[in-house]
């Protein structure tokens, strides 16, 4: 089954729910920095973050360094930003 992208109208209304992350990728996908108190904390975040993708079968792209994480969501099958992405960043925003 094919996930649709999100209208623009769409990916505009979630970002305005989703302080913090912007626009990246031309459009394609949406990002936040965080940071964290110290490597463990940020790694915590991480683990429950990849519990939670994996029941949703929905990955994030991010790296790390020490307490700095980037998170950047987009769905590939879909070509771009999709509901996927902004339950995902949700979840993100409701563990942060």
């Amino acid at each position: 089954m094919a996930i649709p992208c999100l209208t623009d109208a769409e990916r505009d209304q979630a970002l305005k729910d989703l302080p913090g992350w912007s626009l990246g990728e031309g459009g394609q996908a949406i990002e936040i920095d965080l940071e964290f108190g110290d490597f463990n904390e940020a790694f915590g975040f991480m683990t429950r973050v990849a519990l939670y993708a994996d029941k949703a079968d929905h990955h994030p792209e991010w790296s790390n360094v020490y307490n700095k994480i980037r998170v950047r969501l987009t769905t590939h099958d879909a070509g771009g930003l999709s509901a996927r992405d902004v339950r995902m960043a949700r979840f993100i925003d409701g563990i942060v």
